[in-house]
């Protein structure tokens, strides 16, 4: 159903601004690799049923595969920024209402929290993208810094530690939309807008460090016992 939405969405965008094929594709593209990652976990996750917050969630996905499928257009031609900006707006006020309604159905899960981050972050992607055109490359840092963090626990397993709950991080990850959409807004002269975006990563950089940092602190303090037991053992086999 989700997916039958989502090819709605793109038949009524292609109608209604003459979409491009770089759009209908990444369009497509990104309603099916919805489709198929979602379809397997919630299989793996076996629930019974997909909660009435997945639901706001997945509505919010087809929301961010418009938003996309115009982004990847503007490559070619220049879709109507008050199109990308009203679809763009409804999604991220759409991310205060998932969790609450979860909350309130006491359906909160661990894929529904997995599904609402995986949202978010490729909304910030997509529009990091978008204003990379306006005010360069380096825009591309605040879309792709999670994904660089989720690659480097890769390598160094403890970055894959719970954090702890941050009323900080989340007001950090609510600002990178906000800023984002404020400047691929263009309401603002460019000073402005690149004043805006630059605040946004310098936010968001502190946050990642702040949690690394913790992360490997976490990290150490689970070591340091672990190697005074094992000398203690030594210890005590040596005698």
């Amino acid at each position: 159903m989700g997916a039958g939405v989502q090819l709605l969405l793109l038949a009524l965008l292609g109608t209604a601004i003459g979409m491009g094929p770089a759009g209908w594709l990444t369009g497509l593209a990104f309603a099916f690799a919805t489709w198929a990652v979602l379809a397997r976990a919630l299989h793996r996750s076996r629930l019974r049923s997909f909660g009435p917050a997945n639901r706001v969630t997945l509505g919010r996905a087809t929301l961010v595969g418009g938003v996309t499928a115009l982004v990847a257009d503007s490559f070619e031609s220049a879709p109507p920024v008050t199109l990308l900006v009203g679809l763009t707006a409804v999604a991220l006020i759409l991310d205060g209402v998932d969790g609450k309604v979860a909350r309130r159905t006491g359906t909160s899960t661990a894929l529904g929290a997995r599904f609402d981050m995986e949202v978010d972050a490729f909304l910030i992607l997509v529009l990091s993208v978008y204003v990379s055109m306006q005010l360069g490359p380096w825009v591309l840092l605040i879309g792709g810094m999670r994904y660089a963090f989720v690659a480097a626990a890769r390598y160094a397993p403890w970055l894959n530690t719970p954090l702890p709950p941050s009323f900080a991080r989340k007001t950090v990850a609510a600002i990178q939309g906000i800023c984002l959409l404020a400047a691929g807004a263009e309401l603002l002269p460019r000073p402005a807008n690149l004043t805006i975006v630059l605040l946004a990563l310098g936010s968001l950089v502190w946050s990642f460090g702040r949690d690394v940092r913790w992360l490997w602190r976490a990290s150490r303090m689970r070591v340091e016992p672990a190697a005074e037991a094992e000398v203690k053992v030594l210890e005590l086999a040596a005698r």
